[in-house]
């Protein structure tokens, strides 16, 4: 009796292997000698790209295959061209990973012109960081403060990219919950072309630059006291900013807060996260999944990383999914709100 209950076990251990390995096989199969591309939204040299193009030279040694990685910069509307590229056009393969901005995902939440994708249901395999933003003034301007730059009676002109970008967003809700004085001027291919903008003067500041970014592009220039770091848009402070006040703290309602919570901090913990197509086979999701993971530990990207000032707080893919879900829950009074200030 026990002899055929082990020859039935052995039979049906085999049968699930023989099942297993094939298909394991195959998708080890697949990535070799197969390019992967990083479709990132916004122009070369600003955080996006500088994030994509480190991670781009390690992740292909973690996926079975040893695949080439490539970054391709699909610039336009704040990465919103990207993001539908992503979700409409790209094949749900495992060989486009896409990087846009979070604030594109709240712009589906307040119905904003021209989403045309799901992120609900788009597949999620991490991000390296996320967006600790900031506003960022050119010192030439006479304003060292947040407490100066809300008591001036001329609106600062902030440099921004698009609709639905942290640029653009975070000031009009800014302006709205703590009456920041400021004027947009939106149009710019990325935080890299704002940046020339600011240090020209041809704008005052940005807002809705992360510190990853800054950080890494844009040392120099803080260093030097060109331009001064005199806000963070953020749930708390940096510990490289202790002194640096939260736009949170000027907010004199609770309404105040919850669009800054809603509209600024949480798109913030997304905007650095990479998707994939829906519909993408699960296996080789997850096994982007683990390729990510793995990168952002290897020594050499994170010295890699050290050197190009590039800061490195890893999420998962699963975290990213249930950060979304959350962010789709807000109260309805919030989501129309920041409808109204956003459209």
């Amino acid at each position: 009796m026990h002899k055929r209950l082990f020859a039935i076990f052995t039979v049906v251990v085999g049968i699930g292997s023989a099942l297993a390995t094939p298909a394991s096989a195959a998708s080890d199969e697949f990535y070799r000698g197969k390019v992967i591309r990083i479709v990132v939204g916004f122009s070369a040299g600003g955080g996006f790209d500088t994030y994509a193009r480190s991670i781009a030279r390690y992740m292909g040694k973690y996926i079975p295959g040893n695949s080439t990685i490539v970054v391709e910069n699909m610039t336009g509307a704040g990465s919103l061209i990207a993001a539908n590229h992503i979700y409409r056009v790209a094949k749900p393969d495992g060989l486009t990973i896409g990087a846009f901005n979070g604030n594109q995902i709240l712009g589906q939440l307040v119905g904003a012109h021209g989403i045309d994708f799901d992120a609900r249901k788009m597949e999620w395999i991490g991000a390296p960081g996320y967006n600790h933003d900031l506003c960022v003034l050119n010192q030439n301007i006479g304003v060292a403060s947040a407490d100066q730059w809300l008591a001036s009676k001329t609106p600062l002109k902030l440099g921004g990219s698009a609709p639905g970008t942290p640029t653009d967003d975070g000031p009009k809700i800014l302006k709205e919950a703590i009456g920041l004085p400021m004027r947009l001027v939106s149009g710019y291919k990325g935080t890299a072309d704002i940046r020339v903008a600011v240090e020209s003067g041809e704008v005052d500041g940005i807002c809705g630059f992360s510190w990853a970014s800054v950080r890494t592009t844009w040392r120099k220039a803080i260093e030097s006291g060109q331009v001064n770091i005199v806000m963070q848009n953020a749930p708390k402070a940096h510990a490289d900013l202790p002194k640096v006040p939260l736009a949170v703290s000027f907010a004199k309602t609770a309404e105040a807060r919850q669009l800054i919570e809603a509209g600024v901090h949480q798109p913030s913990g997304l905007t650095y996260s990479y998707s994939l197509p829906p519909g993408t086979p699960k296996e080789r999701v997850q096994m982007l999944r683990k390729a990510l993971a793995e990168t952002l530990r290897d020594q050499d990207f994170l010295r890699d990383a050290g050197k190009a000032n590039l800061e490195i707080a890893p999420a998962t893919g699963e975290a990213i999914e249930q950060s979304i879900q959350r962010l789709f829950k807000t109260d309805a009074k919030v989501v129309a709100e920041l409808k109204e200030i956003l459209k």
